[in-house]
């Protein structure tokens, strides 16, 4: 029988120092330089490996979500960091980017914004 030790995610970016900046400083992770990357610890005690490569593509799709109390204060504090939020057509997001998914019977709400490589990320409430 297989015996797993632990799990971790990967991820690439096009900029490990532009991204090292970002999820250290504006997402608050702790960060762990290492040979070939870096190690983040995430809020919550999650593990991620995080690598420069240099024909990044990035992901399409929400590859990290950091689960908040107060999704208004969140992207306060993220808008104070210089993130942008997505705005997705067809969505019922409100003028931030916010989708209110509770008001709607959509599930939480949660608002996408994207990290230097291009990376979709969320701040969701649940």
């Amino acid at each position: 029988m297989l015996h797993i030790q632990s799990t971790f995610s990967g991820f690439s970016v096009s900029d490990l120092a532009a991204a090292k900046q970002f999820y250290g400083e504006a997402l608050g992770c702790v960060l762990e330089d290492k040979v070939g990357g870096i190690s983040l610890t995430l809020p919550g005690g999650a593990s991620a490996w995080m690598y420069q490569k240099a024909d990044h593509q990035p992901a399409g799709y929400t590859m990290l979500d950091f689960v908040v109390d107060d999704i208004d204060a969140a992207h306060a504090a993220l808008t104070d960091q210089g993130v942008v939020f997505e705005h997705y057509p067809g969505s019922p997001q409100d003028e931030k980017g916010i989708m209110r998914g509770k008001e709607h019977n959509m599930g939480p709400n949660i608002a996408w914004f994207k990290d230097p490589a291009g990376n979709i990320l969320a701040v969701v409430e649940p």
